[in-house]
């Protein structure tokens, strides 16, 4: 079990259980992925599931697909359309519910017609031509997406991305720290308090919720804190899913570098202005320029600057930043 700063237990993530191994496709196959059973498995405890297989679908089977039917998408055998699984998924998924509202994520498999996040294949027959388009969402990841529409989700082949990586772990860590804020206690100082460590990561992604969401929680009290805490982590959670810029990220760290110019001779301020440039122009990875200001900020503590979560947002082995 990993332990460090960052969490005192492995993080609770759901996931499609033919991504771990289990040979529960189609086609009595798998499809483990390595790094997120061993990479991320060391700081994720993973909740697998199959939504095919609990649904009473024999292991091997026949392929399922979703199909555009009256207006309406739903998931039928490929050779069969009159066996209609949909509601059989649904309701599968509506089972589970008690156990993924205690998730921090959801990893799901890409392209499946029960548990693909996004670009799905429907199929749609017109006479004896049928068309495809890469439209849909699968019937249980869409559930539980609909469900919880916080929760950090994501494909086992984006993950290959090293932004959408990061900005996948990214909100990971923001909704554990969440969990960690909510089983504490929420009250209006417990959610002040979070949004101040975590507003420079929201700065980064987007400018405009950060904007916004300030009026939002000064209007929190405490017969109202559990409405504006619910609003405030659809806003927050939705604009973490927005990549964020090199501009963006030069733009926080020049706003964190101010935090130092009464304390900064000119050749250091020199050096942080080159590493922000160098980091902008793609020549560095933003741990670089991140590392020279931690280097800084030891000589100089600042303790808005030492407990936002800006600075390290997650554990320092994972190597995020060093590819973005």
């Amino acid at each position: 079990m990993t332990v460090n700063k960052h969490q005192d237990h492995k993080i609770p993530v759901g996931i499609s259980a033919c991504l771990l191994g289990d040979e529960v496709r189609f086609n009595s196959g798998h499809k483990l992925h390595s790094y997120i059973e061993q990479t991320l498995g060391e700081y994720f405890e993973y909740r697998k599931f199959c939504p095919e297989v609990d649904i009473g679908l024999g292991v091997p089977r026949k392929p399922i697909r979703l199909v555009r039917h009256n207006d309406e998408v739903i998931c039928v055998d490929s050779e069969n359309y009159a066996l209609d699984y949909t509601q059989k998924l649904r309701d599968s998924a509506d089972a589970q519910m008690h156990w993924v509202s205690g998730l921090c994520a959801y990893i799901f498999k890409r392209d499946s017609p029960s548990c693909g996040m996004e670009r799905v294949k429907i199929y749609q027959t017109r006479g004896e031509a049928t068309t495809t388009a890469k439209d849909g969402a699968g019937i249980f990841a869409e559930r539980v997406m609909q469900k919880f529409p916080a929760l950090p989700v994501e494909e086992e082949g984006r993950l290959g991305d090293a932004i959408l990586r990061e900005n996948f772990i990214q909100r990971v860590y923001v909704m554990y720290r969440w969990k960690q804020m909510l089983a504490q206690g929420l009250s209006v100082a417990t959610l002040t308090d979070f949004h101040a460590r975590h507003k420079l990561i929201l700065m980064s992604h987007c400018q405009k919720t950060y904007r916004e969401q300030g009026p939002v929680l000064a209007s929190a009290r405490k017969d109202n804190v559990a409405e504006i805490a619910e609003q405030y982590l659809l806003a927050l959670m939705t604009a973490l899913k927005k990549r964020a810029s090199r501009g963006d990220h030069v733009n926080v760290l020049e706003h964190i570098q101010g935090y130092l110019r009464d304390d900064l001779q000119a050749d250091d301020k020199a050096e942080l202005r080159e590493s922000f440039e160098r980091y902008l122009q793609g020549y560095l990875p933003l741990i670089v320029p991140i590392t020279l200001l931690n280097h800084y900020f030891r000589r100089y503590p600042n303790e808005y600057i030492s407990r936002s979560w800006y600075m390290h947002p997650y554990p320092s082995e994972m190597s995020l930043q060093n590819f973005i």
